[in-house]
């Protein structure tokens, strides 16, 4: 008996490749993949890149964060947490953790948060803007509830972020322009401008403003102190501005600074409390008497301004309100309560002392 051969299987056609859908077919989100095939290495050198960066190439880590930032890609770390809800977590940033304003103000976020059931990771900038938008970007890897920050700089930086719309904010220590713009803080401006009213009602005519470390909020206090001058019919042209940090020390230099170009100057408004200090020994080390020759004011009115000598007049400025209230502002938000007020003034004082 003749036995036939098994017919011959017809291949079937192999599907034509195509490039894969950038994201999960699931979420929509971008993968490990999307920003390796983005960079032009492997998932797993971007998977380096991300939990230990100093194994990684500079020239691959730079391509890797471009892909990132490009894709608006979330580590996996946490997309568990941002599938199903968001962590107990506050992001905070602040431009320093050496300054007694912002740890007074770190104080009245934990005080709060301690009894609403969040914790919060401290995120110190330094005043860069690089810096800022690499802590952003680690931070809502972790899928924060919300976040507290310290500029309107940084809240821009936020909204620019893929995703990153949805996270409530709230902006501390200045004002944001609308109800709709969550903020507490006061404002800088005039509180630059009640020191310029004090100085002249003093009877100064030649007053100077010192300012480093030129944040925003400096240069708000520089605004509102010029306008009270040019109210009171001075020109305001007697002013040193530096972009590095404040210090005592500084202070002293600014002072020489203003008196070698404008002997004339008979009081100065320095933008805080530091520089005020360096004003007043330096006053001291040239035997300049203060209020009778030079008057000084500072802003912020940390511990030490009312124990000089003579007593420094200076803004008192709300740091534990800002913090407090700023967390419970967040939380309300994240509990969906209605926020009567979403721009909050708590206002400033200005402490009159021997020193105008």
């Amino acid at each position: 008996m003749t036995q036939r051969a098994a017919p011959k299987s017809t291949p079937r056609p192999k599907p034509k490749s195509s490039a894969p859908a950038r994201g999960s077919r699931a979420t929509g989100r971008v993968t490990i993949i999307d920003v390796a095939a983005e960079a032009g290495v492997s998932p797993m050198t971007v998977s380096r890149a991300l939990k230990t960066p100093a194994l990684v190439q500079e020239q691959s880590r730079q391509r890797i964060l471009e892909a990132i930032a490009r894709l608006g890609y979330v580590p996996n770390q946490a997309a568990s947490t941002l599938a199903s809800a968001r962590s107990q977590v506050i992001a905070v940033l602040v431009p320093s953790l050496t300054n007694a304003v912002f740890i007074e103000t770190l104080s009245g976020i934990r005080d709060y948060l301690a009894g609403a059931g969040y914790q919060f990771l401290i995120g110190e900038t330094g005043y860069v803007r690089d810096k800022e938008e690499q802590l952003i970007a680690t931070y809502l890897a972790h899928a924060p509830a919300g976040f507290l920050l310290s500029s309107s700089e940084q809240h821009d930086i936020l909204q620019a972020r893929p995703g990153s719309r949805d996270i409530p904010a709230v902006r501390m220590f200045d004002l944001g322009r609308s109800q709709h713009d969550l903020s507490v803080g006061f404002s800088q401006t005039r509180a630059g401008q009640a020191v310029a009213r004090h100085l002249v009602e003093r009877g100064y005519r030649r007053p100077a403003f010192l300012a480093a470390q030129l944040d925003p909020r400096m240069m708000k206090r520089r605004e509102g102190f010029r306008k009270g001058l040019i109210e009171a019919g001075i020109q305001p042209d007697i002013e040193v501005l530096l972009p590095e940090p404040t210090t005592v020390n500084m202070g002293a230099q600014l002072l020489r600074r203003v008196l070698e170009q404008h002997p004339d100057c008979d009081s100065v408004f320095c933008c805080n409390d530091d520089l005020a200090l360096g004003a007043l020994f330096e006053c001291q080390r040239q035997g300049i008497s203060v209020p009778g020759q030079m008057a000084i004011a500072g802003f912020n009115d940390l511990s030490w301004a009312a124990c000089a000598t003579p007593s420094i007049t200076t803004v008192v400025t709300p740091r534990y309100d800002i913090g407090y209230k700023s967390a419970e502002m967040l939380v309300r938000q994240l509990k969906g309560e209605d926020i009567a007020k979403g721009r909050l003034d708590l206002g400033f004082e200005l402490a009159v002392r021997e020193s105008t």
